[in-house]
């Protein structure tokens, strides 16, 4: 008789391979694989006024104000935020101050609004409005009163208690006195009249009101020379008036400028250091000029080099300090010297810094006591680059790049290639790492690690995940991410961990501090190497203006992707108005630019005679467009051979082939998108349920705009739903033919919109609803209807190849939709993929400052209440009002990325993954796969368990035919 099968041993068996497979399902993503794929960076901006605390008690911090309107807090040792808080830009904060020790004050929207934040946190206690004129110059001027035991702060503006004389006067200094209640305001009051009011610091009572007329106009620049001293600037600045007011009295005396400093040249400014020192600053020299009571000024010491200095900080009862922070080759000096005495210096320290920040614009100066009781000083130093220091005993202590929160554009650089040949001990090595990496998931897996062999787990994951290496992968994850900043700095982030790999403040950019501001404005690719000559780096190519007119030069700068270096800088000899960047390149692959010019002359870059021929050759079919906002104008532009600078063949004259002319009195131009010039179309053709065909409209001429009514151009509610309209537009660029039309009645901006493939969608806000809304446009092209035959596809009748012409009238169909959307906006756009196939996402900029991704599904025109069966095959989803709001779909997950002001998607080389980049205040970066990850492993697949899988499965292959051959032989006896 046959013994029986070995039952237990199955059983257990099949039960391993239940418990692996059931274990691979259910992995997750835990807590120790956060910021695997993502990372988040804050800024605050660069720096415009900064108040230190830094008292015995309590942490040692510096409150700052910063030109994007943030409020922060810093730890003075480390430069960390300790709180923050980003202001909307619609109410611009002027001034801030401390009050005591625990209070921070702030000014803002023109004077108007005055708030008190809790110092420690950064709580709002409360907020006041002050009635203000229009003309205000706002200033905060906090006084001391200790008579009953409390702080009286106020904020003095231009006028006190609706006094119709401080009306008409630009207030330029506040005084108090130190013996008495007694406020001073001094102003301008009609270009040429001083005015000096004194005013109870109790009620706000003008007390006495002094007004003098001076010789000239002033240009409204006064300092406080000395207690009873005003330094005034005339209008021509070329003469300083010396006033002096005393007993209700009012005396002046004129200098000029040319008596003090022979050699002045360009503009400058005056600085009050206090005890009768005024500093006197240019662009590239510091004169520090010494009060004789009314008679005169003298100039105690001159610096010829750039510098800024700080305000004076009181050291003692009647003496002060201040600094000044100039370059020195390739260092700074940081000097201290008293107001008592100028002439000698408590400290003088040469300082290391990066030489790429440009140079010190703005100082701050704190002091604190030494161990041997004596005075130290530290400096809080703002960069031309944005950047922040903090300067101590002769060294950088902490830096922050906070040039990084103005970022204007953006582009990407893919990393060299890995080079080739390892040696056999690095081989060996890591595979001694991978077994020994495996065998910790392994133990990880099965719950057997101790708390060690977890914190090595998760050292492993980061390790091996490979995302910081400086060599391309292949799945194209790791790239550097190129970004000009509004100070005209080039910084490259790493896509791993954002970290900067390099940044280079252009020469070509640089900022002076009282001349022509020039101005940055866009980052191309420039050359991008193919993959077989490797030889030469990849480039980029910056454009902007050496001033804000739109009549002035243009500059360009070419750098090194990899290293940051400056291989080529021009001053070019036109304007820049528009950047038309072209699909073409030469034999070098440097890739070809159109620069129009204010007299609209197209000028192509680069400037060699294989880009000419490879241009010429495409001339006849480069169109392009622009939009006058302020005109209400949108016109069309072909280009001809011919220029009106002579013997410059690299310029062309452009003709006029259409305009359309919006009524300025129902319809201002509010918008304009079109499709991005690397967009990737995977299929030209949509299948629908019922197995028909339709063709996308896919050119690449298409243009969305989007006008309104002019009374619903301004803030939500500013009009009435009846007053109010939103047009939309498609618009062929080579024609001018309006493809589409369709009014939104009752609705208003703002605007924001994408346009991708042959749909767009575009947000706004109804006022009959009192909600946003969200629309799409999707266009086909009925012209190509007949191709749907395979039949006449396989015997060649079919038209696919015939060519396709903008001035053939197309015969279009458009689907429309509109949707309730529960977020304001604040930008658009759309995953892009490396090959089109994966769908697509709207990247949807939140007023919440973040990041939502919603489905491309969700605005599909063609849904309906009840889908039909072929409908819901096709992936169609019900008609609902509203678009949903899942909270998983939120890119940046808990994060917020403040002051958002764009969305980048870049495509991975791995189809199914798109790289998402945010900027505002701060940055954030990710990885998402809108059609989840169907080409490759996930990071969270369990190799261990795969093992283990492969092991049991082999095991019980062994023993199952073993006991087979076993059975087979006890048969075989029988």
């Amino acid at each position: 008789m046959a013994a029986p099968p070995r039952r237990p041993l199955l059983t257990l068996l099949a039960g391993l391979l239940v418990v692996a497979s059931l274990a691979t399902l259910a992995e997750a993503i835990y807590e120790d694989q956060v910021g695997l794929a993502d990372w988040h960076q804050k800024y605050i901006g660069k720096v415009k006024q900064a108040v230190y605390h830094s008292q015995k008690s309590g942490r040692r911090r510096v409150v700052v104000l910063t030109e994007e309107n943030v409020i922060a807090s810093l730890d003075l040792r480390s430069g960390d935020i300790f709180w923050r808080h980003v202001i909307d830009k619609n109410d611009l904060l002027d001034q801030l101050s401390l009050s005591l020790g625990k209070y921070v004050l702030t000014l803002s929207s023109g004077g108007t609004i005055l708030r008190a934040w809790n110092l420690p946190d950064g709580q709002m206690i409360w907020e006041t409005n002050l009635q203000t004129s229009t003309a205000s110059n706002p200033q905060l001027h906090v006084m001391f009163r200790l008579d009953d035991g409390f702080m009286l702060y106020q904020a003095l503006m231009d006028q006190f208690h609706g006094k119709r004389s401080f009306l008409l006067m630009e207030t330029k200094q506040i005084l108090q006195s130190p013996e008495n209640d007694i406020v001073y305001a001094v102003g301008i009051a009609r270009s040429s009249k001083l005015a000096l009011y004194h005013l109870s610091a109790k009620t706000g009572e003008v007390l006495k009101d002094i007004q003098e007329s001076l010789p000239g106009e002033l240009s409204g620049e006064i300092v406080l020379g000395s207690d009873d001293v005003l330094v005034a600037l005339n209008k021509a600045r070329s003469s300083l008036f010396l006033i002096k007011f005393n007993s209700g009295r009012i005396s002046y005396n004129k200098v000029h400028v040319s008596d003090l400093v022979q050699d002045l040249s360009g503009t400058f400014k005056l600085q009050s250091l206090s005890n009768g020192v005024i500093a006197l600053q240019t662009p590239s020299t510091v004169s520090l000029l010494k009060l004789k009571d009314t008679d005169g000024l003298e100039v105690v010491q001159r610096f010829d080099q750039p510098a800024a200095l700080s305000d004076a900080l009181t050291i003692a009862e009647k003496d002060q300090a201040f600094a000044v922070v100039r370059h020195v080759g390739s260092q700074i000096e940081f000097i201290v010297k008293f107001t008592s005495d100028v002439s000698s210096e408590i400290i003088r320290e040469k300082v290391n810094i990066d030489q790429h920040r440009g140079n010190v614009e703005k100082v701050f100066l704190n002091s604190y006591i030494r161990t041997d009781k004596s005075h130290g000083f530290r400096a809080l130093v703002v960069m031309e680059d944005h950047s922040l220091l903090l300067i101590q005993q002769g060294k950088v202590v902490w830096s922050r790049e906070d040039g990084l929160a103005s970022i204007v554009d953006v582009t990407t650089s893919e990393l060299p290639v890995e080079k080739d040949g390892v040696s056999v001990a690095d081989v060996e090595h890591n595979l001694f790492e991978w077994l020994k990496g495996h065998m910790l998931k392994l133990k990880g897996t099965l719950m057997l690690a101790n708390a060690d062999e977890v914190a090595a787990i998760q050292a492993l994951r980061l390790k091996s995940s490979e995302k910081n290496k400086m060599t391309r992968d292949h799945n194209g994850f790791r790239k550097l991410l190129i970004v000009l900043t509004k100070a005209g700095k080039v910084i490259a982030l790493h896509t791993g961990d954002g970290r900067i790999i390099w940044s280079n403040l252009l020469p070509s950019l640089r900022a002076s501090r009282f001349g022509v501001m020039p101005s940055a404005l866009r980052i191309y690719q420039w050359q991008v190497p193919h993959h077989s000559v490797m030889r030469e780096n990849p480039s980029v190519l910056v454009v902007g203006k050496s001033g804000a007119e739109s009549s002035a030069p243009g500059v360009f700068s070419i750098l090194d992707s990899y290293s940051g270096e400056e291989l080529n800088a021009m001053k070019l000899d036109h304007s820049v108005v528009q950047i038309i960047p072209l699909t073409l390149k030469d034999l070098s692959e440097q890739r070809l630019h159109l620069i129009v010019d204010s007299n609209s002359n197209a000028h192509l870059y680069p400037k060699s005679p294989d880009a000419l021929d490879v241009f010429l050759h495409e001339m006849p079919n480069l169109y392009f467009y622009s939009v006058d906002i302020l005109a209400n104008v949108i016109r069309g532009y072909s280009l001809q051979k011919s220029c009106d600078i002579e013997g410059d063949e690299y310029c062309f004259s452009t003709k006029e082939l259409w305009s359309i002319i919006f009524p300025s009195d129902s319809e201002r131009i509010a918008i304009s998108e079109t499709r991005k010039m690397n967009e990737v179309v995977h299929t030209q053709a949509k299948t629908i349920g019922d197995h028909d065909v339709m063709y996308k409209y896919l050119s690449k001429n298409l243009v969305f705009v989007a006008t309104v009514s002019p009374k619903a151009a301004g803030d939500i509610g500013s009009a009435l739903p009846e007053e109010a309209s939103l047009v939309a537009y498609l618009i062929d660029a080579v024609t001018g033919r309006i493809l589409h039309r369709v009014t939104h009645h009752g609705a208003q901006g703002p605007i924001h919109a994408v346009l991708s493939e042959n749909w767009v969608v575009y947000h706004y806000f109804n006022l009959r609803a009192h909600r946003f809304e969200m629309a799409v446009i999707e266009i086909y092209d009925q012209s190509r209807a007949d191709n749907k035959d395979v039949m006449k596809l396989i015997l060649g009748k079919h038209n696919l190849s015939a060519p396709i012409t903008s001035y053939a009238g197309p015969e279009v169909v458009v689907k429309s939709q509109s949707y309730f959307f529960t977020h304001s906006v604040k930008a658009m756009a759309v995953t892009q993929t490396a090959k089109g196939i994966t769908s697509k996402q709207l990247l949807i900029g939140t007023i919440s400052d973040q990041v939502l991704a919603l489905d491309k599904r969700y605005l599909d025109p063609r849904r309906s209440a009840n889908p039909t069966q072929q409908e819901k095959e096709e992936g169609i989803i019900p008609l609902t009002d509203s678009l949903p709001i899942i909270p998983q779909s939120f890119v940046t997950h808990s994060h917020q990325v403040e002051a958002l002001r764009g969305i980048v998607s870049i495509p991975a080389k791995l189809e199914s993954t798109t790289l998402v980049f945010t900027y505002g205040v701060d940055l954030f970066y990710t990885q998402l796969a809108p059609s989840r990850t169907y080409d490759s492993l996930t990071d969270e697949f369990s190799y261990a368990l795969l093992l283990i899988t492969i092991a049991v499965l082999v095991a019980a292959i062994i023993v199952t035919w073993i006991w087979s051959k076993k059975k087979e032989l006890r048969d075989k006896w029988r």
